[in-house]
């Protein structure tokens, strides 16, 4: 995984409705070292999204085009659309030093556990319940009987990967989820990988005194005899 010894990554996922959007843009505004890879996707925009700031917007076309090129970490096909994390939009943030946050699928996670292995850190935001995703689906006003009970079944499907993950934020309490989703953000810098680079330099610095401080002790009973 081509990165700054110094940048985290995070890939977060959950089924949709439950909430995961409304908590990565907490964490995005609250630390600006985490830069968030945007995804590209054949879907249309939803009321409030913008082409480039929340998706790049391409039609099928296009999409199956980067895909023939390898231009992607992960795509995946879903409710009928195409989702994907080109390569090229996670490299740039990773080349800065800043850490990357991944929104995708359990279909995308899969894909960048086979490229990336487990250095990333996986967080899987879930519902509290069956009744309260379904219940959110119809409170967006945009899903029709047959597209909630797609995205129902797919829930379910994805729940049963929960073991690919990490870390579980169950969305029940918004201000508490986010509080769990931030306290991981915050310990993923106290890892050893993370801090692996100063524990090296204390060993150093150790060594160097110890071997002064052993010296001076010698030189300290020369003088004595």
């Amino acid at each position: 995984m081509p990165k700054d010894n110094h940048a985290n990554v995070f890939v977060i996922s959950a089924p949709s409705g439950a909430g995961k959007t409304t908590l990565i843009s907490k964490l995005l505004k609250e630390f600006p070292r985490l830069d968030f890879s945007i995804s590209t996707t054949t879907r249309q925009p939803r009321q409030g999204e913008t082409n480039g700031r929340d998706y790049h917007f391409v039609d099928k076309n296009q999409f199956k085009k980067e895909i023939d090129t390898g231009n992607f970490l992960e795509y995946a096909s879903i409710h009928g659309n195409y989702y994907g994390t080109t390569l090229k939009s996670a490299q740039r943030v990773l080349k800065t030093g800043r850490d990357l946050l991944l929104d995708v699928d359990v279909q995308g996670c899969e894909s960048i556990q086979e490229k990336w292995g487990e250095e990333p850190v996986y967080i899987f935001i879930l519902p509290p319940s069956f009744a309260e995703l379904k219940n959110r689906l119809l409170l967006r006003g945009t899903e029709s009987t047959d597209t909630l009970k797609t995205r129902l079944t797919n829930a379910a499907k994805e729940l049963a990967k929960y073991k690919l993950y990490n870390y579980l934020v169950i969305n029940d309490d918004l201000e508490l989820a986010y509080q769990e989703l931030r306290a991981i953000y915050l310990a993923s810098r106290y890892t050893t990988q993370y801090r692996k680079e100063l524990a090296e330099k204390l060993l150093i610095d150790f060594h160097t005194q110890t071997t002064l401080q052993s010296q001076n002790r010698q030189l300290d009973l020369n003088d004595t005899t």
